[in-house]
């Protein structure tokens, strides 16, 4: 996916789009499918996730194209994008910057050497054959290809219309044509038949998309109009703190984590054969067939002002940041924020949620309202558990650190008259032993209470407020505990309150 220059648990079974909130009952495994075109930041992207696979059912891995990346048809037709920026860069081209359809499996085999290892800090790793057997070749001739059905799109059909009605979260990495595809011959099969209503409302009560931006034109002009009630995360904003210009996004104070010296001890080196894979600013490499992978050059690295193993590029990771349970509930209503961003209802339509300008957090080190500060702010915590599972890949479970378990005393959602004094308690276990800091906060711009309280024991197990004199009925306060461990790499989880006034 090009971007330089410029979906607590998954609460599935049975999914109901309430305002504001997307309301779901228990399960314990989020399904997703992944669609990429294969862009370097898609490749990091796909070695952190496959760190992560353990946390939700990986059951679809497909290759797609976008307008930064197609293979073009092999007869030479020449493609002209219909996407500004791509039209006025490269005009018509018979193929762009394509990375193949064997990355996948070449980092699958990568992560089968780790695999054993892994195995020792969570049971729920998925074994290397089982994610083979789930990656397909979607629709990747051109930019926006969508006309044939393909091997990807009806894997991907297949899912949509299988007996469950657990929801799938299908992450967008690259354009949005394998499942525009995918949906596309559902209608066409079923749109003369008596049982259309009914395939139309369960396909649109499963599929949720998580996109990283419009990389081909897709999803406005076929599956927004045909499908209206498919559910939409849209990231435009705030993945930008992970994606090129990151320098730029994040704040000076925030960037140990993404430079050489942290990538180089924590990540690159010594944690095994799919780490070794990450690519970084100046480590010497290229993908073949993309003239534009140069960040391997330390000429270029210096050009931009970076150094010998920066981070380049995740711009995708925040669509299965989203899908990972560390307490945030951000599952349960987009606009409660977590480590896949922060986003709102759309005006125009109930069911796409998305970030934007108008969707900011206060940013204490420019002292501003920023768009990418839902995302920048957890990134320490990010690096920290992405550098963990580095650690898992080479390291035995007693040698390893392991994330404090974060558990409320009492429920989650309290109603509190004003004056009231709200009493929040909580209990951690650390797998590891380890001592734990707590703290606890108020996620003032997710509030409806337009004030601040004042929180006592903030740095403790447990804490309380009162409901502030000015609150009024209906109001709503967030407040996060969050737990971090002594150990090495630090790690967070966190619990959250939400206070309803009455």
């Amino acid at each position: 996916m090009q971007k330089r220059l410029l979906f607590s648990t998954l609460l599935m079974i049975l999914v109901v789009w309430a305002h504001p909130a997307l309301s779901q009952s228990p399960s314990p495994r989020v399904r997703t499918i992944v669609t990429t075109d294969g862009e370097v930041d898609d490749q990091d992207s796909f070695i952190r996730l496959l760190l992560y696979a353990n946390e939700f059912s990986i059951e679809g891995l497909i290759y797609s194209s976008s307008q930064w990346h197609y293979k073009g048809d092999g007869k030479g037709t020449m493609f002209t994008s219909e996407m500004k920026n791509t039209k006025e860069r490269y005009g018509s081209l018979a193929a762009l910057r394509w990375p193949g359809t064997t990355w996948i499996q070449e980092f699958i085999d990568k992560y089968a050497s780790v695999y054993p290892t892994l195995l020792q800090h969570d049971k729920k790793y998925p074994s290397p054959e089982s994610l083979k057997q789930v990656t397909r070749v979607g629709n990747i001739d051109f930019e926006g290809a969508m006309f044939a059905d393909t091997e990807g799109s009806d894997f991907i059909k297949q899912k949509l219309l299988d007996s469950t009605t657990a929801p799938i979260y299908l992450q967008i990495w690259g354009g949005t044509n394998t499942v525009a595809r995918a949906l596309k011959s559902i209608e066409e099969e079923y749109n003369t038949k008596n049982n259309w209503s009914a395939i139309r409302e369960k396909v649109s009560r499963k599929a949720i998309l998580y996109m990283v931006l419009d990389q081909d034109a897709t999803y406005q002009k076929y599956i927004s109009v045909a499908w209206p009630a498919i559910r939409v995360m849209y990231n435009s904003d705030q993945f930008w703190c992970l994606a090129y210009p990151w320098t730029r996004f994040v704040p000076a104070e925030l960037q140990r984590t993404l430079r050489g010296p942290w990538f180089s001890e924590n990540i690159k080196f010594n944690h095994g054969p799919l780490l070794a894979s990450y690519y970084l600013w100046g480590d010497g490499t290229a993908i073949e067939n993309d003239p534009e992978h140069t960040h391997g050059d330390i000429r270029e690295a210096k050009k931009f002002g970076l150094g010998q193993y920066d981070f380049i590029s995740e711009g995708d990771s925040p669509a299965f940041f989203y899908l990972v349970d560390v307490g945030l509930r951000n599952m349960e209503d987009a606009s409660y924020g977590g480590w896949g961003g922060r986003m709102v209802q759309a005006a125009a339509n109930p069911n796409r949620w998305e970030d934007g300008k108008h969707v900011t957090d206060y940013n204490p080190f420019t002292k501003k309202l920023d768009a990418a500060y839902p995302q920048t702010r957890w990134i320490t915590a990010l690096q920290n558990d992405f550098a963990a599972r580095a650690d898992w890949c080479v390291n035995g479970y007693e040698k390893a650190n392991h994330a404090p378990v974060v558990k409320l005393v009492g429920a989650n959602n309290i109603a509190a008259s004003v004056g009231t004094r709200v009493k929040l308690k909580s209990t951690v276990k650390d797998p590891d032993g380890d001592n734990l800091h707590y703290k606890w906060w108020q996620y003032e711009e997710v509030d409806s209470y337009a004030g601040k309280i004042q929180l006592t024991g903030m740095n403790q197990a447990a804490a309380s407020f009162k409901v502030p004199k000015d609150a009024k009925k209906g109001d709503t306060i967030h407040v996060i505990l969050e737990v971090s461990d002594s150990g090495t790499p630090s790690l967070t989880r966190y619990q959250r309150v939400v206070v309803s006034v009455r």
